[in-house]
């Protein structure tokens, strides 16, 4: 059956500003909701890594407690599925006490250069303790390797899923926000910072200096928190991070993130929520993330729950990053909130796995769907796309 992109809702003007086209798609794989009963209010933030024998896993944050927040008790979950997208198991995979922990989050999957499976992951042992940690599995995810620490120092370091990528260089980089702490808390201003290995993984530092926001942004209550970064094509490095400025803010490195540019406005406005960036297999960028509500008309971010996450839209980009493509969306329910994207690329699909709680599910964070959009598609929506360009960034 020939693949077919669904318009839902046509894009009109709205005062001044233009709203975005909304489509439907490809299907939804699987939709991981809560299960208060069992104490089970949230699963949220993964990764995606395909095996040896053609199965492709998810691993992902369950958390058991009686909150959904950040702190909240949670462990690692494995979802197993065959090479046509259907479940065959699901497992623990390591439970936050045996980590010394409270909580366990925030995935990232990357296949070393000896075949090992390597699991990035946030250990957090109290309000001011949070770092990375990687582990490593010769087996294909039967056993694992004792953890080693990835993000050192006298800081709160936040990293989101699927964030750790591996430049040609064979540089493996964590993009982090760097967050001050106390004895009992951390500010929730923080500045953009880099750790890498060049030993696979065995040893690690961090770059040689952070990224901050110009002293004269006052009004600026987060600084630059959830980086994520991509290599170029001509092998500059763009990284880019949330602010609650109405957009995100982007710097380049040109020595494999040792030195950054200061940080300036991006093209990407989003109400304080996360961006999500990879290259497709046909060499274009693909971001993910939330425009901010009134460049579609929503003007409405005062629900708890949602924050102004929605709808979630993606673009393209075909010159390098230089510009980006007109935004569609493509989840657009006003009662939910959708976040925290991960971007993985099979044989015959793209897969997208992202929070996606609604009211009632009491948070944004709380639900986990993922979608299932096949090439043809993909390629139809890029040629649908072309030549429409997304607004320049502001100074």
């Amino acid at each position: 059956m020939q693949n077919q992109i669904y318009l839902l809702e046509k894009g009109h003007f709205l005062g001044e500003e233009k709203s975005m086209n909304y489509f439907s798609l490809g299907e939804l794989v699987m939709d991981l909701a809560p299960e208060a009963e069992r104490k089970n209010l949230r699963n949220s933030e993964g990764a995606f890594l395909r095996l040896e024998n053609g199965d492709l896993i998810f691993i992902y944050s369950r958390f058991r407690d009686e909150s959904a927040a950040d702190a909240a008790a949670s462990d690692l979950c494995r979802i197993t599925f065959d090479g046509k997208l259907h479940k065959k198991s699901t497992d623990l995979l390591l439970k936050c006490e045996d980590e010394g922990a409270i909580n366990i989050m925030s995935v990232s999957l990357l296949r070393m250069e000896n075949g090992d499976i390597g699991m990035f992951y946030l250990v957090r042992k109290n309000e001011s303790d949070l770092k990375m940690y990687l582990r490593r599995s010769s087996d294909e995810g039967k056993t694992w390797s004792d953890r080693v620490l990835c993000t050192d120092g006298k800081f709160v370091f936040v990293v989101n899923n699927d964030r750790v990528i591996r430049l040609k260089s064979g540089r493996i980089l964590i993009p982090a926000a760097a967050h001050p702490v106390t004895e009992t808390r951390y500010s929730e201003i923080a500045q953009m910072t880099f750790f890498y290995s060049d030993d696979d993984g065995r040893t690690w530092q961090e770059n040689a200096e952070r990224v901050a926001l110009p002293s004269s942004y006052r009004n600026c209550e987060t600084g630059l928190q959830e980086p994520g970064v991509i290599e170029l094509s001509d092998g500059k490095l763009m990284g880019w991070a949330r602010t609650d400025l109405g957009r995100h803010y982007q710097a380049f490195s040109e020595d494999d993130g040792e030195h950054w540019s200061m940080c300036e406005p991006s093209v990407f406005t989003a109400p304080n929520s996360p961006l999500s960036m990879k290259r497709l297999p046909d060499g274009a960028l693909l971001a993910i993330w939330n425009p901010i509500p009134e460049y579609n008309g929503r003007t409405k971010v005062t629900d708890y729950f949602q924050g102004g996450r929605c709808p979630l839209a993606l673009a393209f980009s075909w010159d390098n990053g230089e510009h980006f493509s007109e935004p569609i969306a493509f989840e657009s329910e006003e009662s939910r909130g959708y976040c925290y994207c991960t971007i993985f690329f099979t044989e015959s699909d793209l897969l997208l796995a992202y929070c996606a709680g609604g009211i009632e599910d009491k948070s944004c964070l709380a639900r986990c769907r993922i979608r299932k959009i096949p090439w043809d598609t993909v390629v139809e929506l890029e040629n649908l796309l072309k030549g429409q360009k997304y607004n320049e960034s502001e100074n």
